[in-house]
């Protein structure tokens, strides 16, 4: 059964390229890569996340609140209207963040979200989870506004299975065409030589873990791919406006 509900620790790092495959091999003494990870190759991951028109739950986000949530749908691959989609409220309070989803046809998702029907013969907590989501849209007016999408390697603890590394590569985001089944395009987020690793977790992390951090100089950071992307957007509209005058840099002599 797929799981509706995820509750853990989230923290993010970006690492240089050519750090990843020592990295990964010394994590996988101790992690299994994930089952969509056939032959060591990545599997895709394609977001749309909503917003209204003040783009007010993303500057919420980015000012990093107790508490803050997102909404967006999820497809592994590109999807077609046949294909399982999740739609999912992302919530954090003090750093611990929880995942709620509910798993549905993409057209079953394009008619929730354009015409407010719920699928039939939905599980409990899917109906229940698309409730809260309701609410959350009711509250927010929010709409399609991004499109994210990157090639992601996963592992999972061998020992504990709640213990799982992601690293992401290859993110791309668009703010046109908001459409999962229009394929993975756009512009490129990351930093030119830069890959994006979270870690997840429910507890302490393990010691083994802590030592390779050591090893490669791994700091836990912040980093947000639709906060990133945002910040990205606004630089940009400023700087095409007409009155827009650059920042002149301080002189090096």
């Amino acid at each position: 059964m797929a799981q509706n509900t995820f509750e853990r620790l989230e923290k993010k790092v970006l690492i240089n390229n050519d750090l990843v495959p020592d990295f990964i091999r010394d994590i996988s003494d101790y992690m299994e890569p994930d089952v969509f990870n056939k032959d060591g190759e990545p599997y895709m991951v394609c977001n749309i996340y909503f917003d209204n028109d003040n783009n007010d739950v993303i500057r919420r986000s980015v000012m990093k609140p107790p508490f803050k949530e997102k909404l967006r749908m999820r497809s592994y691959g590109v999807p077609d209207e046949t294909s399982t989609v999740f739609i999912e409220l992302k919530r954090k309070l003090y750093g611990v963040g929880t995942k709620r989803r509910a798993r549905i046809t993409l057209a079953q998702a394009y008619r929730y979200l354009n015409e407010g029907i719920h699928p039939e013969n939905l599980s409990y907590i899917d109906s229940q989870v698309l409730k809260e989501i309701d609410y959350f849209r009711e509250l927010n007016h929010v709409y399609p506004k991004v499109y994210i999408s990157y090639l992601r390697n996963a592992f999972y603890g061998k020992e504990d299975s709640s213990f799982r590394v992601t690293v992401d590569k290859d993110i791309v985001t668009r703010r046109h065409d908001l459409r999962l089944e229009s394929g993975r395009y756009g512009e490129l987020l990351l930093p030119d030589g830069k890959t994006l690793l979270e870690i997840k977790f429910a507890g302490a992390l393990p010691l083994w873990f802590s030592r390779i951090m050591d090893k490669y100089g791994i700091i836990f950071g912040t980093y947000s791919k639709y906060g990133s992307e945002f910040q990205k957007y606004t630089k940009k509209q400023i700087e095409n406006r007409p009155d827009y005058i650059p920042r002149m840099e301080a002189s090096s002599k």
